[in-house]
């Protein structure tokens, strides 16, 4: 190190008499020292209070279609859940003439109206009567209406599939937009297992029994963000939405994404570009560092307490796709997320099924189901699809 660093401080041209060796490689073993030593760890000390800081979500639909939100609070670091929920709020949606229109609590922090059907060419904002008798209001926003998606498609890589979203505005007003997407895929078990074990013989499972193939699902992780502001035209191409392994599970199958598109004002895009830096991109000592989340959410009771979240009001546009593994290269193969083993049992085999716990995982008997010599199984997590997923398909899938 000593010596890489004397090359950096004089180059080339350094004169090589031992003396000067002997000199510099003591003063450049001494600069290593001193910046060593500067680097003093850093112990946090624990959070002790709870922030219990509101986190509202959510986009004020003008149109026929839902407007959701999601209420919470946070919570310690090291507690159980991210999130706890806001229940027995009030929650209003506001005009800029003294219209109100309630929002209905659903439970589990949710509240949601079918259909507000606003006009578009007024302003509106949100009024929450927190459980604790806080009122939070937002800023008056304006109605933004989002073009439509043209396509959303994928693009093969080395080893992975990018999944990106094209659109455009013909008038050129948009530009500013925000995407969130829902992810759903069919996957199947290590193993199938095709009896159950009663204790003292194995059954057949039946059609409605089966564990073997299941679908996921999951929301968009990331906050995903585009602007045409500095483009003479308003047009997004291939906009990456998400990045998926070729080992996946989730394109060992099928796959389908609902993509959802907001169209947004230059303040919401400063506002989740600040959340989306101190969420993806924060570590490090030369990484983006934390900066205060300030959004148009504001406690009126008491200005002083701190709120989480954005309101906006838009239009939301969305596409569904769906995607085979057919159209994947076959050298990708997906990685099961356990180690699994099948075992073959060829003795005893009364003995064993007594001990073998009731709805234990048997694969398959050795011979024939009339004359045995024995079965095959494994463990739960090698063949219930069940624990990751649901056998139910979605209303949505029709991709065959």
């Amino acid at each position: 190190m000593a010596a890489k660093l004397l090359n950096l401080l004089f180059g080339n041209e350094m004169r090589t008499t031992r003396a000067n060796k002997i000199y510099l490689t003591g003063l450049a073993s001494l600069i290593v020292l001193i910046v060593c030593a500067c680097q003093k760890p850093y112990n946090p000390k624990p959070v002790k209070n709870t922030p219990n800081v509101l986190v509202v979500e959510g986009v004020i639909d003008p149109s026929a279609d839902s407007t959701i939100f999601k209420l919470s609070r946070t919570v310690q670091i090291n507690a159980k859940t991210a999130l706890s929920p806001e229940l027995g709020a009030i929650v209003n949606v506001e005009d800029d003439r003294n219209g109100v229109y309630p929002i209905l609590e659903l439970g589990g922090g949710t509240y949601a109206y079918p259909g507000l059907r606003l006009d578009i060419a007024r302003k509106y904002r949100l009024r929450i009567i927190a459980s604790d008798g806080l009122v939070y209001l937002s800023d008056f926003v304006p109605v933004k209406v989002t073009p439509p998606i043209d396509s959303v498609g994928f693009t093969i890589l080395k080893d992975s599939l990018q999944v990106y979203v094209n659109t455009h505005d013909p008038t050129d007003k948009t530009r500013y937009y925000r995407w969130s997407f829902d992810e759903t895929w069919l996957f199947h078990a290590f193993a199938a297992s095709e009896y159950i074990s009663t204790g003292y013989s194995l059954v057949e499972r039946s059609i409605d029994q089966q564990i073997y193939f299941c679908y996921a699902s999951s929301f968009s992780p990331t906050i995903v963000l585009g602007t045409t502001a500095k483009l003479s035209h308003d047009v997004i191409y291939q906009n990456p939405l998400t990045l998926i392994k070729g080992s996946s599970e989730k394109i060992e199958r099928e796959y389908s994404v609902l993509v959802r598109q907001y169209a947004i004002t230059p303040e919401a895009l400063s506002y989740w570009g600040n959340v989306k830096r101190n969420s993806d991109q924060v570590g490090g000592i030369f990484g983006v560092q934390p900066s205060e989340i300030t959004g148009n959410i504001h406690c009126t009771t008491n200005p002083a307490t701190p709120v989480i979240g954005y309101i906006s009001a838009s239009t939301v546009s969305t596409k569904r796709v769906f995607l085979g593994n057919s159209s994947l290269p076959r050298a990708w193969q997906p990685t099961y997320p356990y180690a699994c083993n099948i075992d073959s049992i060829k003795h005893n085999i009364q003995e064993t099924l007594i001990n073998l716990p009731v709805g234990e995982f048997t694969i398959s008997y050795i011979g024939s189901f009339f004359a045995p010599k024995g079965y095959t199984a494994t463990s739960r997590d090698c063949a219930d699809c069940t624990i990751r997923g649901t056998t139910q398909q979605p209303s949505f899938w029709v991709y065959r």
